[in-house]
């Protein structure tokens, strides 16, 4: 089967999975014609033009080689930066399961890969009874983890990988983003997720000032990723 996408989580808020999902994206690029980025809650907006918008949503967007409709690629965008459930109880509206899987398929209509970039780490509630891990099984595409690297990072990779993979997913991959330019041991804590989190490290990057330019991250995608869909029928 091609590889038509992926699921970026993280181990936390504030970890860089959007530097890291416009880096998928742009390394995605170069195997594939039509890349999409995807949010598909945003909660946090900022004044643009005029515009509110989600600045995440706005670097996936540059780094997307299609553009489409913005209630596809961030079908709920929230005002308050808040957990999903709660932005959207502030707003006075449902965040529904369906409303999400339409965008996506209408996304994968589109484009060859979409990348998906969910909300803070794996268990982040959207509603009153599913979160966002259920949106990444009923999409059920592979995960890809950032780790961002500060102290207490083991305990939050290794319990994350732990719960996408007891919900039936595969963890494809993880990226180390260093968030803490002053953490003690980065190479031994690398190290020891390179050996416990039985996944292949996609990716190191290292602390960088605001303003971090996606294309400059290099990533190691795994080789059924660069496949073309052409490619994959020839060998089927």
């Amino acid at each position: 089967m091609a590889f038509d996408g992926c699921f970026v989580t993280g181990t936390d808020t504030g970890v860089g999975k959007t530097l890291v999902s416009a880096a998928l994206l742009h390394t995605l690029a170069r195997h594939h014609r039509r890349v999409v980025g995807m949010k598909p809650v945003a909660a946090g907006l900022i004044d643009h033009h005029g515009h509110w918008v989600s600045e995440d949503v706005q670097a996936l967007r540059a780094a997307s080689s299609v553009a489409v409709p913005p209630e596809l690629d961030n079908p709920v965008a929230l005002p308050d930066p808040l957990s999903p459930h709660l932005a959207a109880q502030r707003a006075g509206r449902l965040i529904t399961m369906a409303e999400l899987l339409a965008a996506q398929r209408a996304l994968k209509e589109r484009a060859d890969v979409v990348v998906v970039e969910g909300a803070g780490g794996w268990r982040v509630p959207l509603n009153d009874h599913e979160t966002l891990a259920d949106l990444a099984r009923a999409l059920g595409v592979p995960v890809v983890l950032v780790v961002g690297l500060r102290l207490g990072c083991l305990n939050h990779a290794l319990l994350s990988a732990e719960a996408i993979r007891a919900d039936g997913l595969q963890l494809a991959g993880w990226v180390a983003n260093t968030v803490d330019p002053d953490m003690a041991c980065i190479e031994e804590n690398i190290d020891t997720l390179r050996q416990r989190l039985a996944a292949p490290l996609l990716g190191v990057v290292p602390w960088q000032r605001q303003g971090s330019d996606a294309r400059a991250v290099a990533l190691e995608l795994p080789s059924a990723w660069t496949a073309s869909k052409d490619e994959h029928e020839l060998v089927e």
